[in-house]
């Protein structure tokens, strides 16, 4: 599976420079508190669509005491469409930019048609399917932030014969509300992700909810793993 790499926005920094798998203990060795330990086995057991591959990852270790951390691909039989990591943080203390003790962090990515990349309204579109993603399933959340990179590669002299490629990065972070004993409803933020990959993959709604998500056609053919 292809593991997103590179540097997501706000809270994400050093997401990419992480060593140790996500922990049952926090950095300092403590125990997990309950509520952490609610929404790492809500992750764990929740069930999504079958063209989407999940697994735990190594979690960063320096953006909270408590994280899990998980990365993604939409797969379409030996091809990649999407790739993407979302890392749950866990703070009991809280913590001031978010205005709460939970924060969800990701970065998603695939590849477009370098015409499409240059659309004007990309950004603005490829936002709308993060947070249309949540909304289509009714979720809470607060104190969103992001960024949506395009990079067009254009080949020269012995690599010239390779096609021009354009990459869409969607890079995020958001405040889950808090629920019962004090976990957010992560199965269903996990949903939501999914969702995301899924329409930046190409593929079409799982459910009726998903007609929200705006689509953006013309996106570039699968890539072989």
């Amino acid at each position: 599976m292809a593991a997103a790499q590179g540097r997501s926005s706000d809270d994400a920094d050093g997401m990419d420079d992480a060593k140790d798998s996500a922990q049952a203990e926090g950095r300092t060795g403590t125990a997990a508190p309950p509520a952490f330990r609610a929404a790492v086995d809500a992750l764990r057991g929740a069930r999504l669509r079958p063209q989407i591959e999940v697994e735990p990852t190594p979690a960063p270790q320096r953006l909270a005491p408590f994280a899990y951390a998980l990365e993604a691909a939409v797969v379409d039989g030996d091809e990649d469409l999407a790739d993407g990591r979302l890392v749950l943080l866990h703070d009991p203390a809280g913590h001031e930019a978010w205005h709460g003790t939970f924060r969800l962090v990701t970065l998603v990515r695939a590849e477009l048609e370098p015409e499409m990349a240059a659309d004007p309204l990309l950004p603005e579109v490829c936002w709308s399917w993060l947070t249309g993603a949540l909304q289509a399933r009714g979720l809470a959340y607060g104190e969103p932030s992001g960024t949506v990179t395009r990079a067009s590669s254009h080949y020269f002299g012995g690599l010239s014969a390779r096609p021009a490629a354009s990459q869409i990065e969607i890079r995020a972070s958001w405040t889950p509300r808090e629920g019962l004993g004090g976990a957010p409803d992560t199965a269903a933020h996990l949903a939501s992700w999914c969702d995301l990959l899924a329409q930046v993959g190409g593929l079409p709604p799982a459910g009726p909810g998903d007609a929200s998500v705006v689509t953006l056609p013309q996106r570039r053919g699968p890539q072989t793993r």
